[in-house]
């Protein structure tokens, strides 16, 4: 997800991955920042798949409610 231009401002990026992990478990994975420059990383873990999903999509509702717009889905069938 991304935001579009504003004046003097980069545009800021949102991305949210939901990957099963080494131990069997699932985590959500979620980087943010302004283009062009570093961004910062945050990772939950969860025993399943569906609290994962359910997280994944309460943090996409809540960055399309602050302005940010898709710009790309990957693997789109595995969500609800």
């Amino acid at each position: 997800m991304q935001t579009g231009f504003m004046e003097n401002k980069p545009p800021r990026y949102y991305q949210l991955i939901l990957e099963k992990d080494l131990l069997g478990g699932w985590a959500v994975v979620r980087e943010w920042g302004q283009q062009g420059s570093g961004g910062r990383l945050k990772r939950e873990h969860f025993n399943d798949q569906e609290d994962a999903q359910n997280a994944l999509m309460q943090i996409r509702d809540k960055q399309l409610a602050r302005g940010y717009k898709v710009v790309f889905i990957q693997g789109q069938e595995h969500l609800k």
